[in-house]
């Protein structure tokens, strides 16, 4: 650890901290490894320079470039190496960041945005009116093959330069998320410099205008980030300016929920990005601890049924396996009581979610039974799963390959079982996995999407999204022409009376198509050591951000 020198402090704001609730003895250590010390009083809060801050992750995107990737992880990861155009502050609003101001037409369709000046990517390039253009053009670009990024910025047609610092985005239609859309951590700025000259490196060696930078990145391993020298752009809402305090970030892959529970209680890590619920409680009755459980935006957990091919092309049979799933039972027995149950399509911290859409989807056998009688699958074979036509009931559901089956799956299969679906969980590797959803070739998928605006139904469930020429996130593949005229005046008109009619109308209406069965809402869970001080926890995601966090000797 490098010498640590005292620099004066700054005021900011932390979102979200928890206090821990009560002392509890420390469980087992790793390799020796003494637990985390407490808060040194020499400090006396003043922020410490120096010191690598230890993270372990639960996986890793295999690619940098969020441009290029959906991965969880990258809303952690991204805010080390990148800046975005605007940000969200600390009421959710839409506030200045590499774009000092914005102006919208009348119509809704031109974005005149006014960039910070004095801003320069890790590689020594400026940001500039050119560099976001070609930020644009790389996330729609077919090699960046975005699975996200291209979605959010759909509507965009082109840009204008209009001077080094003045930049024109035209449009298609009004599209109102698109300023929120650009605050999340998978659209932060690329350098221009290296989007022309080497794109396929960005993976690697990604270059961004962030607090820190890459320095070595080991894929399946870990990934070492150091301190970016002359930072000093950071957004309004985290009250601090300069430099990062900490000399670099160590993050290292540690896949095992119990070896990363272990492995922080121990002091090996700083901090984790993805506590294991079972673990939660420990942590948080630790004083040494400061643990969240923070709800994303955007979709909850949902099993999604692919509606375009059988058996879940038959509406009957898609009520019925939402109405055989017991989802509060499911939920207990994943989250430890750390996860919240939910029956619709939305999550209840996204902007219109409409309550009046709880308790349509209920767990209920007997009317399972009902509608699978009704449907035709009225058969038993040999081993008490349904038939008609002498074909079982069967619903394929791959995942990645584990060295166990996804507890989640094993829950819905002998939930489904009881009403006569044979659940099949297929393993692959995830390349295969890829592909299979990209054709489509299968008949459900576990997953969720957060995103900071409730245009995630659009991203879920509009026929546009289906995946075709741009990658898709339609996984249901729903068609459905009434949810695409819901959907697409929610998108096109400005907050407030016209788009929550439009959107609690959709929510509505999704209930009424069911193209999956909603579980929980997706969690945000992390702890780390209270000897880490001024974390602070992002506006657009509730992850944790470590700009201008420090470590207590």
């Amino acid at each position: 650890m490098n010498a640590s020198v005292l620099r004066p402090a700054r005021n900011r704001k932390l979102f979200g901290q928890v206090t821990a609730l009560s002392a509890v003895g420390l469980l087992a250590l790793l390799t020796g490894c003494a637990g985390p010390a407490a808060p040194s009083s020499a400090t006396s809060g003043e922020p410490v320079s120096g010191g690598i801050l230890d993270v372990s992750i639960s996986a890793e995107p295999g690619c940098l470039d969020g441009h290029g990737i959906s991965a969880t992880q990258q809303q952690f990861l991204g805010r080390l190496i990148y800046d975005n155009v605007v940000t969200l502050d600390e009421n959710g609003d839409v506030a200045p960041y590499l774009a000092e101001s914005w102006d919208v037409s009348e119509d809704g369709r031109t974005y005149t945005f006014h960039l910070r000046q004095g801003v320069t990517f890790s590689d020594g390039s400026p940001w500039d009116a050119e560099v976001l253009g070609q930020n644009f053009e790389h996330m729609r670009d077919p090699a960046t093959k975005s699975p996200l990024a291209a979605a959010y910025i759909a509507p965009y047609v082109d840009g204008t330069v209009v001077d080094d610092y003045t930049f024109e985005a035209h449009l298609a239609y009004p599209y109102t998320p698109f300023l929120y859309t650009l605050a999340q951590s998978w659209l932060g700025m690329n350098s221009g410099k290296a989007i022309t000259e080497a794109p396929e490196t960005l993976c690697q060696k990604p270059v961004g205008t962030g607090p820190f930078t890459v320095a070595d990145y080991e894929p399946g391993q870990s990934i070492s980030y150091t301190r970016r020298e002359g930072y000093d752009w950071a957004p309004e809402w985290l009250e601090g300016d300069g430099e990062a305090y900490l000399d670099g970030v160590e993050v290292t892959l540690v896949s095992e929920p119990v070896i990363r529970h272990q492995s922080l209680v121990s002091g090996q890590y700083d901090l984790t990005e993805n506590l294991a619920p079972q673990n939660a409680a420990a942590v948080q009755a630790d004083p040494n601890f400061t643990y969240e459980n923070l709800p994303r935006t955007g979709s909850p957990y949902v099993l999604g049924f692919n509606l375009s091919r059988a058996p879940f092309d038959d509406l009957a049979v898609r009520q019925a396996f939402a109405a055989a799933v017991d989802t509060k039972a499911v939920t207990e027995s994943l989250g430890f009581g750390t996860y919240t149950p939910i029956d619709s399509f939305l999550s209840k911290e996204s902007k219109y979610y409409d309550p009046s859409v709880e308790g349509v989807l209920t767990y209920d056998p007997e009317r399972a039974n009902q509608l699978l009688d009704g449907a035709g699958w009225a058969g038993r074979d040999d081993e008490g799963f349904r038939t008609r036509d002498g074909k079982r009931l069967t619903v394929e559901v791959p995942t990645v390959e584990s060295s166990t089956p996804s507890p989640l799956l094993v829950q819905l299969q002998g939930e489904a079982r009881k009403v006569g679906f044979d659940v099949r969980i297929i393993q692959l590797p995830q390349a295969q996995l890829t592909e299979l959803r990209y054709a489509g070739d299968y008949d459900a998928l576990a997953g969720v999407w957060h995103t900071n605006t409730t245009d995630v139904l659009f991203i879920r469930y509009h026929s546009s999204e289906i995946t075709g020429e741009r990658i898709g996130q339609n996984s249901s593949y729903v068609n459905d022409p009434e949810l695409d005229e819901l959907l697409s005046t929610a998108r096109e008109a400005d907050d407030g009376p016209v788009a929550e009619e439009a959107y609690s109308e959709a929510q509505h209406r999704l209930l009424e198509i069911v193209p999956g069965v909603p579980l929980y809402e997706n969690p945000s869970q992390f702890a780390y050591a209270n000897t880490v001080h001024d974390v602070a926890v992002d506006t657009s995601h509730p992850v944790p951000v470590l700009t201008y966090a420090w470590k207590a000797e």
